[in-house]
C-alpha cells in the first residue's frame, strides 16, 4: 500500500509544496509559478515575489439616491 507524502508551507501568500520527494513547487490557488529541486530554492523564489493576496470578485456597487 502506498501513502502519498505531502509537505506544504504557506509563505508570502504562496504555497510551497512537495509531494513524494518530487520537485518543490511554488503555486497560487490557480497557477504553478515554478519548480525547484530544493526547498531552499523554492522558498527563495517565493520570497522574491511580491506578496500575493487572492482577489475575490467585488459585488457591484449600488447607488444611493
Amino acid at each position: 500500500m502506498h501513502t502519498a507524502m505531502l509537505s506544504k508551507t504557506h509563505f508570502n501568500g504562496y504555497d510551497v509544496i512537495n509531494v513524494n520527494n518530487g520537485p518543490w513547487r511554488v503555486c497560487t490557488h490557480h497557477d504553478r509559478l515554478g519548480s525547484f529541486s530544493t526547498r531552499e530554492e523554492a522558498m527563495a523564489f517565493a520570497a522574491s515575489l511580491p506578496a500575493y493576496q487572492e482577489r475575490t470578485a467585488l459585488a457591484p456597487a449600488t447607488k444611493a439616491h
